[in-house]
C-alpha cells in the first residue's frame, strides 16, 4: 500500500510541474507607425505537435494598462487550449500608476474612437500572425475600459468571430456603426455600475437591436464595476470592487460563448 501511495504522489506531482511547465508565455514588441507597442502572449505548449492551429483570444486592458490582472486572464485562457494575447493599447512603458493618470490616459482614446479602432485593430494583426493561431477563428475580450475597446473593433467591422465586453463601457459617439458588426456580441455587467448607468445601457441595447446584431447581456447583481479584479478591492461603495460570484460567473459565460463561436 506504501509504495501504491508513493507511486501515486509521484504522478500527481509529475502531473502538476509538467502542466506548469507546459505554459509559456513571452512579451510581444510591435509598431504601429513609429509607436511602439507592448502586448503579452501565453499558450500551451502540451501537444504543440499535434495541434496546428488553435482559436486565438485578443485581450484589451483596464485604463491602467497591461497588469498583473490581465497577464493572469492571458494565463487562464492559455490553460483552457487558447492561444491568447494581451493587447497593448497606450505604447510601451506608458502604465499609469494613479486612477488620474488612467482616466487622463484612457481619455485620450475615449475622445478619439477612430485612433482606438486603429490601436487594437494593430493588436488584432499581431495575434493572426502567431504560427500557431488559426486566424478564421479569433475573439476579442476586453475589461472595463478594455470592454469600451473590443466594442468599437466590433463596430469597426472587424472579422472575427465574437466580442465580450467584461464591466465596460457601452456607449459610443457612431452607434450607426453598428450595422459593421460581423460577430457575436456578449456584454457582461454589473447591475449596480455607477459608471455604466441605466440609460448607457438601454441605448445600447436600442443600437444591437437597430442593428440586428447577434447580442447578449448579463447583468450580475449585487455587482459594481470592475467586479473581475480582486485589486479592485470589496467596497461596492466606492463604484469598482471585486465580486467572486460575478467574476465566477460571466468566466463561466464567456467560456460558453466561446465554445458556440468556435464550434
Amino acid at each position: 500500500m506504501l509504495r501504491l501511495a508513493l507511486t501515486v504522489l509521484t504522478l500527481l506531482i509529475m502531473t502538476t510541474l509538467n502542466s506548469q511547465a507546459a505554459l509559456i508565455t513571452r512579451t510581444i514588441e510591435y509598431k504601429l507607425g513609429e509607436t511602439v507597442l507592448e502586448g503579452y502572449l501565453a499558450y500551451d505548449s502540451a501537444n504543440i505537435s499535434k495541434i496546428t492551429l488553435r482559436p486565438g483570444i485578443l485581450i484589451i486592458h483596464e485604463w491602467t494598462g497591461i497588469n498583473d490582472h490581465i497577464r493572469q486572464r492571458a494565463e487562464m485562457l492559455a490553460k483552457l487550449g487558447y492561444v491568447a494575447f494581451a493587447a497593448d493599447i497606450y505604447g510601451k512603458g506608458i502604465r499609469p500608476a494613479t486612477s488620474a493618470d488612467a482616466a487622463k490616459t484612457a481619455g485620450v482614446y475615449k475622445s478619439d474612437r477612430p485612433l482606438m479602432r486603429t490601436r487594437v485593430a494593430a493588436g488584432l494583426e499581431t495575434l493572426k500572425a502567431q504560427k500557431l493561431v488559426d486566424p478564421q477563428r479569433i475573439s476579442a475580450i476586453g475589461y472595463c475600459f478594455g470592454g469600451t475597446t473590443v466594442l468599437e473593433l466590433a463596430r469597426s467591422g472587424a472579422d472575427i468571430k465574437g466580442f465580450v465586453s467584461f464591466h465596460g463601457g457601452l456607449s459610443t459617439p457612431t452607434p450607426q456603426d453598428a450595422k459593421n458588426v460581423r460577430g457575436k456580441v456578449l456584454v457582461l455587467h454589473g447591475a449596480d455600475d455607477p459608471f455604466v448607468k441605466a440609460d448607457e445601457v438601454a441605448a445600447f441595447q436600442s443600437e444591437m437591436r437597430t442593428a440586428g446584431v447577434d447580442w447578449q447581456l448579463v447583468s450580475y447583481g449585487n455587482a459594481v464595476h470592475s467586479f473581475t479584479n480582486r485589486a479592485a478591492g470589496t467596497d461596492n461603495s466606492k463604484g469598482a470592487a471585486y465580486n467572486e460570484k460575478a467574476d465566477m460567473r460571466s468566466w463561466e459565460t464567456m467560456k460558453l460563448f466561446l465554445a458556440e463561436i468556435f464550434r
